[in-house]
Parts: structure tokens; sequence; C-alpha cells
């Protein structure tokens, strides 16, 4: 870890990171504490939970948090609820909108609808950059295995390609998005119609790509149902009345899902004031580039307060 109040000269960072002391996540957050420098802001970009931990320690200390990392917003509801009392009583920011979406403003929309006194009724969206990516460039003449292999080779993926198959992440995702809502929910609320045989979650991730291989008949299965009727599969997930689910379905092509392209990700809210029509929010959902520009956006909106 390199830390220096005076800040980081980025012609020899390098050097400097590996000429420095060994990580210590306790000791990095002491240094912050004790400096005690204004407007100080703590950015997570891990998917650990160890990190995410250390989240009501620093905004006790009106120490601003940005995190893209889910794991704090998707924990007990007790704990996240915790989190957000603690950045208002502290005066604290506690910043997540790369949570869902990388850099798409879902959660800011969402919190502009609810605090400008809008009803959120039902939400439908495609959540995964990394399952629409795949599902998008599988048609069968390319193992799954292999579409997935490029998606996690192109940073779509979380760093265990289970999270995004599985479904977790999506229901991850949902979970944060129903309690912006104001839906007091637990992931056990989460129906998840996972379409991946369970043998693919047993084991490490090189197991997971084997486990993959041994069921293409049943990924070129899914396909071809699907084809068949003239419609994509997407991952799709769903909160209404209270009631949240996330799976694998058929979008034919009247569906607001059917045209998302690429590692797009979309977002349907219908409230009190959208209720034929849909508030939208669509464009690219995962990638290195987009979740960096929406973790800076959420640095600056910081440091602005």
């Amino acid at each position: 870890m390199l830390l220096n109040e005076e800040g980081i000269d980025l012609q020899n960072w390098k050097q400097k990171l590996q000429d420095s002391d060994a990580m210590a996540l306790t000791g990095f957050t002491d240094f912050i504490i004790n400096k005690n420098l204004r407007n100080s802001v703590f950015v997570d970009v891990t998917a650990n939970a160890e990190t995410a931990a250390c989240y009501a320690t620093l905004l006790e200390k009106s120490i601003s948090v940005v995190a893209c990392n889910k794991i704090a917003c998707s924990s007990d509801y007790n704990n996240y609820r915790h989190l957000k009392d603690l950045a208002q009583e502290f005066n604290a920011s506690f910043l997540y909108e790369t949570n869902v979406g990388a850099s798409l403003p879902i959660i800011g929309t969402l919190n502009d609808l609810m605090r400008s006194g809008d009803k959120v009724n039902v939400i439908e969206a495609v959540l995964s950059g990394t399952l629409n990516y795949v599902f998008n460039n599988y048609n069968g003449t390319v193992s799954f295995a292999e579409i997935v292999k490029q998606a996690q080779d192109e940073g779509y993926t979380e760093p265990d390609p289970r999270l995004d198959l599985s479904g977790k992440d999506v229901m991850r995702k949902i979970l944060i998005l129903a309690r912006e809502a104001g839906y007091k929910m637990e992931m056990d609320d989460i129906k998840n119609n996972c379409f991946l045989p369970a043998s693919c979650m047993l084991g490490g991730v090189d197991d997971f790509y084997i486990e993959l291989k041994k069921h293409e008949n049943h990924f070129k299965t899914l396909y071809e149902k699907a084809a068949k009727e003239d419609c994509k599969l997407k991952f799709v997930a769903k909160l209404e009345s209270g009631n949240a689910s996330v799976g694998l379905q058929h979008i034919n092509k009247e569906q607001d899902l059917f045209h998302l392209y690429g590692k797009d990700n979309v977002v349907l809210f219908y409230t009190n004031r959208y209720v034929q029509q849909p508030l939208v929010i669509k464009g690219a959902g995962a990638g290195a580039d987009v979740t960096a520009s929406g973790i800076f956006a959420d640095i600056v909106r910081a440091a602005r307060v």
C-alpha cells in the first residue's frame, strides 16, 4: 500500500508501490482516520467482504465512502440501513451508483424519484452486462464455455464468473434497487430461477469451465427453444408488489427488453408518474472503463458536498 498525504506522483507510482509496506486494511484505514484530512473519501473497488466491513468505522469519522463493491448494500438489511443512517448522522457521503449498471444513472434517478414523492410500483430490468453479452453472442456454433471465457477476458464478469451466471450478482442488484425504492427486503426474499446445472457451482473456477463444457447440450437446447419462438434469451430481474425474482426469459420483438445489445443494461421504472410508458435507463452496464467513470463521478459528488 502506498500512503502519501501530499499526493502520489503518477510518473513513478508503480515503483513506489513496490517499495512500500504490505497491504494491511486496518493500517490503511487508521492512516486515513489519524490524518483527519478535510473531505477524505475512501474508495472501494474490490469485491471483498472485509473491505466492506470497515465502512461503518470510516463513516463514524465523517469520512465519505464510494463503493462499487456490492457486498455492503446487499448484506443484512439492518447493516445497509445502519450505514445509510451513519452517513446522514456524521454528514458523510455513502455513494454506490456503480453497484447497479456501472456508470448508468440508475440509483441516482431512483433516489430522485423517491425524494420527489413518486412511488415505484414495478421495476423490470436486465442488470447483468455479462449475461447480456453471453446470450447476445451465443448461438451454438461456439461453445457456451468459450463465450463465457470471452466475457471474462474482456473484463465484463465478476472475479468469479459464477456470481454472474448463477444469478447471484443480479439478485444483489435488484435487492439494492428494491431497498432504494423503500422495500425492506433480504436476499432470501428474492426468487432465483437459475439456468445453470448444479454441478457448475461445485469446486473452483477451473472446475466451473470444465462443467460448462460437459453441459453444452443443455445450453444449446436453451438457445434453440428461444430461437424457435423467434425470441432472445435475457436474464431478467423484476420487482412487483414487493416481490422480486430473477431468471432467464424468452423475450420477443414486441417487448422493451428485446433490443438490447452487447453488454448493455436496461432498467424500466413503472411509477405513479410513469404508468403506461416506463422511465427507461439504458446503456453499457459492464466493463472497467465505464465502471471507473461511474466511480470517479461519485468521488466528485462526495468531494463537492
